[in-house]
């Protein structure tokens, strides 16, 4: 007899807390739902990718708990990012002479489509990415 399994293609919703290990839960997260939904290894490189910089984002500029949101979309997936921070993320331009912030130049480049959302008292940060 075969165990009974969860829906494979609900979304998968977890809050981490505001701190350095957080990242690596979320890569863990955004990997486990695109292996049990079948996608392709390059995107979900890129998912993992794109989750480390919301997430980060999320700690270092945002407020509260962070909830991570991972839903299947045709032909890929959305990840969502939401903290307390009413404080929206900006695309900057890359100084060669900084380690950082290139976060944002980064989830534009490997998503389909980004974007951010008041919610909550916080904001919603989201990307799309596909196959």
């Amino acid at each position: 007899m075969r165990p009974v399994l969860n829906d494979p293609l609900a979304e998968v919703r977890v809050i981490l807390t505001a701190e350095g290990g957080s990242c690596a839960r979320a890569r863990q997260v955004v990997r486990e739902a695109a292996v049990s939904w079948e996608l392709p290894e390059d995107l979900t490189d890129d998912a993992q990718l794109v989750v480390t910089e919301l997430v980060s984002n999320g700690i270092d500029h945002g407020e509260g708990p962070i909830t991570l949101t991972v839903s299947r979309k045709a032909g890929g997936m959305l990840v969502e990012v939401h903290d307390q921070s009413s404080r929206l993320p900006q695309l900057r331009p890359v100084d060669p002479n900084s380690a950082r912030g290139r976060g944002m130049q980064l989830v534009q480049a490997l998503s389909v489509r980004w974007g951010t959302e008041q919610q909550n008292g916080g904001k919603v940060v989201w990307a799309q990415l596909e196959a």
